[in-house]
Formats: C-alpha cells, sequence, structure tokens
C-alpha cells in the first residue's frame, strides 16, 4: 500500500471512528446511569455535548487546518479523540463524563473539518470522488458499527470499553497520520469569532432548556431558555449577513432554489430522522426489556441495507435527476415511522425489522441523490464552501434531532415514567408502558411532520444541473 492510500486509511479511520461515537453511546445510556448514579438531566448531555461541540466548531476548525496546516490540525485532532475516549473510559463520575464527551467532540470536529481537505490536497481531481466514496463508506459503516459494538460491548464487557476500543485504534491512526499525511498547503482564511460565539450560545441555550424539560418538565426557566436561544439564533442569522467569511454564508442560498431547496431538505431530514434510532432503542430496552446487544441486532438490516444499496442509488440519481430519487427516499422514511407509530407493549419484534429496513433504504436514495444536486447546483467556484455548508447544516440537525426527541418524549409522560426508562429501567409493565409509549410517539409525530416538510421541499426543488457534467471540487473551503 503505497503512502496516498495509508494517509487516505487514516482519514476513513478519522470518520469511522467519529461515525462510531455518535451512535455507539446511545446503547449504553441506561447502563450509565445506573453506574454512575446520576439523574436525566446530566445523563442527556453524554449524547448532547459531543454533537454541540462539533455542530459548533467544525468549520472554524477548518479554517485554523487552512491557517496552519490541515494535516497538522487532523493529527492533533486524532489525538485529542483518542485522549478524549480513554478519559471517558475512565470517568468516575457523570459531570466528568460529560465534560471528557467535550474533549472527544473537539476532536472528532477537528478530523471532520480537515478530512475533505486532505482528500482534496493528496488526490488529482479525477481520483477524488473515489476517495470521497471510501469516507462515505466509513461514516456508514461506523454508524452500523456503533450501534452493533454498543450493544455487545456494554452487554458482555461493559460500557467503559465502549470508549476504551478507541485507544489502541486511535494510537496507530496517530502514528501513521504523522507518518504519511502530508497535507502542507495552506491558505488565507479568517475566522467568524462573532458568528460562532452567538451559534454556541445560541444552541447551548436551546439544549440546556431542552434538557431541563426532559428533567423537570416544562417550567418558566426552560421556556425562557429556549426562547432566548431563539432569539439569539435570529441576531446569528444577521450577524452572518455583514461577516466576510460567514459560518454558514446566507448569500449561497440565493444561487439557485435547487441548491437552496436541497440544503434545507437534508437539514430536515438530519432533524426528523437521526435520533429515530434512540427512540427505538429506548423502546426495545424500557419497554420489551430486551438487552442492549439484542437491541441493537434489530437494527442493523437497515444500516447494513444503506450501506450496500447507496452506490447503485447514486448512479440512479446521476441518470434520471436527484428529485425523484430524493422525495422517493424521504417517503420511505416517513413510511419507516408509521410503522413505528403502530408500535404496542406486545408488536412482533420483526415490526422493527421491517422499518429499520424501509427506513435504510430510503437513507440509501435520499443521500447520495441530495448531496449530489447540493453539490452541482452549487454556485461556480463554491464548491468547497457548499461541501461546509452542508456540513454545517447537517451537523446542527444532528444535534436539534436528538434534542426535540429526548424533549418530546419527555414531555409527554409523567415525570417518574421519563426517570425510570431513560436511568435504566430494563423491564416496564402495565401503565408505566403505555406511558411512556404515548411519549415515543409523540415523538414520531413531530419526526414525520418534519420529514413532510423536507418531502415538498425536495419534490418541489425544480429541475436541477446534470451532476455527471459537473466537476466537483470537495476542497473545504470553509
Amino acid at each position: 500500500m503505497n503512502s496516498t492510500n495509508l494517509a487516505l486509511l487514516v482519514v476513513v479511520l478519522g470518520t469511522l471512528m467519529s461515525a462510531v461515537d455518535t451512535t455507539i453511546v446511545v446503547l449504553a445510556i441506561p447502563s450509565i446511569a445506573q453506574e454512575l448514579h446520576t439523574n436525566l438531566y446530566v445523563i442527556i448531555w453524554v449524547i448532547i455535548l459531543y454533537l454541540l461541540v462539533i455542530a459548533v466548531f467544525t468549520t472554524q476548525l477548518g479554517r485554523l487546518g487552512d491557517i496552519y496546516g490541515r494535516s497538522r490540525f487532523y493529527n492533533l485532532g486524532f489525538a485529542i479523540f483518542t485522549l478524549g475516549s480513554a478519559l471517558c473510559g475512565a470517568s468516575p463520575n457523570a459531570i466528568s463524563l460529560v465534560a471528557f464527551r467535550g474533549v472527544q467532540g473537539l476532536g472528532a470536529a477537528m478530523m471532520q473539518a480537515n478530512s475533505g481537505a486532505i482528500i482534496a490536497d493528496i488526490f488529482p481531481p479525477n481520483q477524488r470522488g473515489k476517495a470521497y466514496g471510501y469516507t462515505s463508506i466509513g461514516w456508514n459503516a461506523g454508524a452500523t458499527l456503533g450501534i452493533v459494538l454498543g450493544g455487545f460491548i456494554t452487554t458482555f464487557v461493559g460500557w467503559r470499553y465502549i470508549f476504551y476500543i478507541n485507544v489502541p485504534i486511535g494510537i496507530i491512526a496517530i502514528i501513521l497520520g504523522l507518518k504519511y499525511i502530508k497535507s502542507l498547503e495552506r491558505r488565507n482564511a479568517k475566522l467568524d469569532i462573532v458568528g460562532m460565539l452567538s451559534l454556541l450560545a445560541s444552541l447551548s441555550l436551546i439544549s440546556y432548556g431542552a434538557a431541563d424539560i426532559a428533567g423537570e418538565g416544562i417550567r418558566a426557566l426552560n421556556i425562557y431558555l429556549i426562547s432566548a436561544g431563539l432569539i439569539i439564533l435570529l441576531g446569528f442569522l444577521l450577524i452572518e449577513r455583514r461577516q466576510q467569511f460567514p459560518i454558514i454564508d446566507l448569500k449561497a442560498f440565493r444561487a439557485s432554489r435547487v441548491f437552496t431547496y436541497s440544503l434545507f431538505a437534508s437539514f430536515l431530514q438530519t432533524t426528523g430522522y437521526l435520533a429515530t434510532a434512540f427512540i427505538i432503542i429506548m423502546y426495545l430496552q424500557g419497554i420489551r426489556g430486551l438487552s442492549p446487544f439484542n437491541a441493537s441486532l434489530l437494527l442493523v438490516p437497515g444500516y447494513v441495507l444503506a450501506s450496500l444499496v447507496a452506490p447503485f442509488t447514486g448512479r440512479l440519481s446521476d441518470k434520471i435527476g436527484a428529485r425523484i430519487p430524493a422525495t422517493a427516499g424521504l417517503a420511505l422514511m416517513m413510511l419507516a415511522i408509521f410503522v413505528y407509530l403502530h408500535l404496542s407493549i406486545n408488536t412482533p419484534l420483526y415490526f422493527i425489522i421491517i422499518a429499520s429496513t424501509i427506513g435504510g433504504l430510503g437513507s440509501s436514495l435520499f443521500f447520495p441523490a441530495n448531496n449530489s444536486a447540493i453539490m452541482a447546483n452549487a454556485p461556480r467556484g463554491f464548491y468547497g464552501g457548499a461541501s461546509g455548508l452542508a456540513r454545517t447544516l447537517s451537523n446542527i440537525g444532528t444535534l436539534l434531532s436528538y434534542v426535540i426527541a429526548i424533549s418530546v418524549a419527555s414531555v409527554t409522560v409523567p415525570r417518574y415514567v421519563a426517570f425510570e426508562v431513560f436511568l435504566g429501567t430494563t423491564n416496564l409493565i402495565g401503565g408505566v408502558a403505555s406511558s411512556f409509549l404515548t411519549g415515543l410517539k409523540s415523538a414520531f409525530y413531530v419526526s414525520l411532520g418534519i420529514l413532510a416538510v423536507a418531502l415538498v421541499l425536495s419534490a418541489l426543488r425544480g429541475k436541477e444541473a446534470r451532476t455527471q457534467l459537473v466537476q466537483i471540487d470537495q476542497s473545504h473551503n470553509q
């Protein structure tokens, strides 16, 4: 294997590991809560803080990589991620675990921010598509592996090892990265400090308020927090209009209807669907009494199908355009949620396999087609910026997906029910199980509504450029 392929291996490893840690912790939440004797409000931040750090800092860390060297920041990110993983595994209490998840998220953000640019630096234009394809496979495989490993390790080894497993892999990747990743190109870039701080304040307040709803129910404090977050978000958008190098370039939305609608369809799909697995895990462990491992096995078919079918659906979108495959994909995801809405306390478990498979097929139709539409219809010379913009919106959508799902599912059931489920009760019975199922279905209805808006935008996006005629340069110009 030559040095270029070894560098690509390190980038794919980084992509895979950051994806793994997006999903691996979901199945371990009840076990973590039990062992660390924590409350619902604190344990939710094990998920939220990791996503919050990635959503806010990725763009700016990419720009720092442009200024000081992408390979340097990528390798440093891998080191921070590995250190954060070790600290998470050794956490003596819930507060330290949440803090170390923030460290882990910072490392993941540094890797995400610079991986695309490194590929653009070390591969010629006619080979980049294949290289980006490998990173896409790494992300899909990582999400699948996270579910499987999370269930297996939590059930048979212990939750701490879902973090420790990253350490030996990370050390090997750091050694290879220091030797083979030599992306020395630098470019002038400016940071959007004001925009970053306002986005951090906005998303932190919204997340804090939603987590407080899950822990304490609706009260004046969390309403004020969420309202303040939304007001600051409006201020953030006003700030971005005046920045020379904004985190979110609002001018890009004027490029074309196809580009704009495709971006918002992607954002809404992420917001509406990404936390579905979390909700189902709560159902399988909280109501059906399954172990984390057995619960994970029921979701694997959907992830595997998405990974296997995506290359073929991507070719289909090249031939017929993105609108039909992407819209059909959203419709299938809505159908999957419709199936989930019919779950009861004794529904046959093969319903989960059916729904996850339908959702996986929908994902494999939507993502390649929609991403192609975004890049093919981006303003000329803005391909890297378009890729960064799509990634930023996706990261924010992922955070919001969990925030919305957790708060809605919790607010529609009594406090004691939410605590029993999220804090490790593995077999709810009678009225408690029925109440919690009502909460889960409320979250699914919200997801269904968000996906419906995404579907309308996808269907109305208009006629897109022919993607195979557009040279895409995903150099991550963030």
